[in-house]
């Protein structure tokens, strides 16, 4: 299994800790499909700061591929958050910086690159969008984070991505259960072969069109256990995915009901497990070591 996350990177300051991590949706993807046993790769833009050396060193020592990323003039991505009884709360962000400012342009060398891949992995944070119809002409599975915000769920947005993704991530913990599957319903109408919603403690639900399934959440049991829910989604994407590639997943070969039930309940333990993790992937270091002109973004 090989997997590639394309687009963001960021980094996670959180102020109450007083520590700063790496991520980003794409970044998380991709190193979580690493620790499941897929062989992961990421591309996209690093400023040319100390942050964005940070990230670049973190993501690489996590057994993921960074060789055909970018180094540009610029500062990097920050969010600001802080952590209220285990959930993380987002206060602010610098726009992504370079990373999203200038994004990677797939030129034939790198679509190549990417096409040596079985999942490219994407997201609404990456400035991608245009990116998408060149990597659904691949032999090549495509999924998208499709996050939380309103802007992302206009008919106009979902009609530039659905129709290029095989798999979309919808975070709706914020919805009824009703309102969730009316949205699945309107993702694959609009061309995406499979969609996922989570629902933090809620549980998750899929539809293909065809099916709808649900799983349950795993909670953490002890509560002393519990670190932050930094990543959650990421890792039940990943683990829904690989579960899915790990079953026979792949372009032009649909998954059905057996296999998008069992992957559900890996998603499920994945994002478990990740409320265990401090960050997205750990790798965290003082603010103060690198406080940057950004460091004032709580609003």
């Amino acid at each position: 299994m090989r997997v590639l996350g394309f687009g963001d990177n960021i980094v996670d300051r959180f102020l109450d800790r007083g520590i700063e991590y790496p991520g980003g949706n794409s970044v998380n993807v991709a190193v979580y499909a690493r620790r499941l046993g897929a062989d992961a790769a990421y591309l996209g833009v690093f400023g040319d700061d100390d942050l964005g050396g940070f990230i670049r060193a973190s993501i690489a020592a996590q057994g993921v591929a960074v060789d055909r990323c970018a180094v540009r003039a610029g500062e990097s991505g920050v969010s600001t958050l802080r952590v209220d009884d285990g959930d993380r709360v987002f206060l602010g962000w610098n726009g992504g910086g370079v990373t999203t400012r200038e994004p990677i342009v797939l030129d034939d060398g790198l679509l190549r690159y990417a096409a040596s891949f079985d999942l490219v992995h994407s997201s609404v944070y990456s400035g991608s969008e245009s990116e998408l119809p060149k990597l659904a002409r691949l032999d090549t599975l495509v999924s998208y984070d499709l996050s939380s915000e309103d802007e992302y769920r206009t008919p106009a947005y979902l009609d530039r991505v659905c129709p290029h993704a095989d798999l979309v991530l919808l975070s709706c913990s914020h919805l009824g259960e009703d309102a969730t599957r009316a949205l699945l319903a309107d993702v694959v109408r609009r061309g995406a072969a499979l969609a996922l919603a989570t629902r933090g403690e809620e549980g998750a639900i899929a539809h293909d069109g065809r099916v709808t399934l649900t799983t349950a959440a795993v909670r953490v049991e002890d509560s002393r256990l519990m670190v932050d829910t930094m990543g959650c989604g990421d890792a039940f994407l990943a683990g829904f995915a690989v579960s899915l590639l790990r079953a026979g997943w792949r372009a032009g070969a649909a998954p059905d009901g057996d296999m998008i039930e069992t992957a559900l309940r890996d998603g499920a333990r994945s994002a478990h497990d990740q409320c265990l993790v401090e960050g997205a992937f750990g790798h965290g270091r003082p603010v103060v070591a690198s406080m940057s002109p950004s460091r004032d973004l709580e609003k």
